[in-house]
Order: structure tokens, then sequence, then C-alpha cells
């Protein structure tokens, strides 16, 4: 069974506009290790659900100026931790993390909690990981809205993705020095150390160590079979789709352009790129996307995909 770290509570105390209680979930691994994954949740418990997926190396914190005035509307609101990331549990070696272990650990995740007509609102690695979330259960999906993400299958990458992929390759921690300059506005001191907060020692950081080598830029990646796969299911998802990107990104420029291409749910839509915004989108235009996303509530689909 794996070794699971778990950060002590204390590290999330007084963070600065988190004042969201933990709600756990416990899942099991392939190999029976139980794994506690965290969500913070507003709004009834009987509303219909909208689901908050982050990327790396961040947690549900991303999410906290939009859980508020996404569950004014009615619905009930739910920021989840991946794996290794927030206040869920971490797998202690880097080798417990691959893409198929993380699509079952939240594929386990949304079964247990039983989730049916979601708004699933993703980025990075939540976008990747929650879209095959929706092919493998299309019929729990009612909407899909996306920002910096993609799906990439082997094809190359811009200079910034394969950099990236070969710096981290032989990385036993995350390179914090590269948090800040995914935000388009410069973030206190205290901000900062609550995107920290759940890796009190390296230890703790194999997760978000292990995402970059996952990224299927090169075709010997081995993530690249399961990407096409769950592309092939994509093109047939006909239920509303939106894109919602950073002008200023620089992890998955021209994703967008490639979903809408090619899903046909994103046809018609309202999408959008916000010139101001780099990949951190929840952070630099948080207003701005939450009034996108609520008008995207109101869109239908139909009735089975």
């Amino acid at each position: 069974m794996m070794k699971i770290l778990r950060t002590p509570d204390l590290h999330f105390e007084g963070l600065p506009g988190w004042d969201f209680e933990p709600h756990y979930t416990t899942i099991s691994a392939e190999d029976g290790t139980p794994i506690r994954i965290a969500h913070a949740e507003l709004g009834p418990s009987d509303g219909e659900p909208i689901v908050l997926m982050h990327g790396n190396p961040t947690w549900s914190y991303l999410h906290r100026h939009m859980l508020r005035p996404l569950a004014a509307t009615g619905r009930r609101v739910i920021a989840v931790d991946l794996v290794g990331h927030g206040r869920s549990d971490k797998p202690a070696s880097k080798q417990d993390y691959t893409l198929p272990a993380h699509i079952d650990w939240m594929s386990k995740w949304l079964l247990a909690m039983d989730l049916q007509n979601v708004t699933l609102y993703c980025q990075d690695w939540g976008g990747t990981i929650g879209l095959h979330l929706v092919v493998n259960f299309p019929e729990r999906f009612d909407r899909v809205a996306i920002s910096n993400s993609g799906m990439p299958v082997g094809g190359g990458g811009n200079w910034f993705l394969d950099l990236w992929t070969a710096l981290m390759k032989r990385a036993t921690r995350f390179p914090w020095f590269v948090l800040k300059p995914g935000f388009a506005n410069k973030i206190s001191d205290d901000v900062y150390r609550a995107y920290r907060a759940p890796y009190p020692t390296p230890e703790y950081e194999q997760g978000p160590a292990k995402f970059p080598v996952l990224i299927a830029v090169r075709p010997d990646n081995p993530n690249v079979p399961l990407n096409k796969s769950a592309w092939d299911k994509l093109k047939t998802f006909k239920k509303p789709f939106l894109t919602v990107f950073g002008a200023k990104d620089l992890v998955a420029r021209g994703a967008d352009k490639r979903m809408q291409r090619a899903i046909p749910g994103a046809k018609g839509q309202d999408h959008a790129v916000f010139p101001n915004a780099k990949h951190f989108i929840q952070e630099d235009e948080p207003e701005l996307l939450v009034e996108h996303l609520i008008r995207f509530l109101a869109v239908e689909g139909p009735a089975t995909d």
C-alpha cells in the first residue's frame, strides 16, 4: 500500500479569504490504500452542483473568490482538492502519481459524492482530469466550462511546455519561483503563503512535482493513447461546452480553438479570451469569470448525450 501524507490542519488556519469548512470523502486506490479527498462547498445541499476543479500547483484556495457569488445562484458549489494538493491526502512517492491514477481517484470521488446534473468548471490539470471524467460519465454532466487547459496527444508543445516538462523530469520538489509569474497581478505575501500552505516540507510536494512530467506533449509520453481515446469521445459531446481563456497564458495557448473546432457542444457558445489574464485566471479576473459562468448556467443542451 502507498505511504500517505496528510497536511496538519494548523497549516490552513487564518488564510486570507479562506473561511470555508473542509468536507471529506474517502475512496480506495487500486491497491486498497484509503485516500481522503477534501472539498469546500457552499449553497443548498439539494442544489444542482457546480464543481470547481483546480490545477497545478494550486488548490481550492484559487476558487475562493468564486464560491459565494456562484452559490448565490442557488447552486451547490463544490471546490475539490485534487489528490496530492490542498487538504486532500498526498501519496508520498512521486511514482504514485500517474494520469490513470488521478482519473481513478477523482472518478471514485465523483461516484461517492453521487453528483448528477453537474456543471464543471475546470482549469489546468483540473481540466485534463475533469475532461476524462466528462467522457467517462457523460450522463452526470450538464455542461462544461474550461480555462487554460487542454488534452495534448503528443503533437509537441510551445517553448514553455517543452522547457517545463524537461525541467521537471528529475525534480524532487516543486519550483515555487514559477508560481508568481503565473498571475497577472502581484499577489501579497500572505496569499502566496496560502498557496504554499498544503506543503509544509518538500516531502509533501511529490504530486505537484510529478504533474509536469505527465503532460503528453511528446509522442512517446505514455498518456498519449489515453488522451487520444478521450478526444474521440469529446468529439461526440453535444452538451454545452464553453472556453474562457487568458490571453497572456503561456501554458495552453491555442487549446481553446482546438476544442471549439472539435467538440460539438462548443458550437455557438459565448467563448471568451480575457485580455489581461494569465494562467491563473481565477485569481486574475474572478468577477468577470463568474459573470461568464452565471450566464453559461442558463444554457441548456440536449437531454441526453
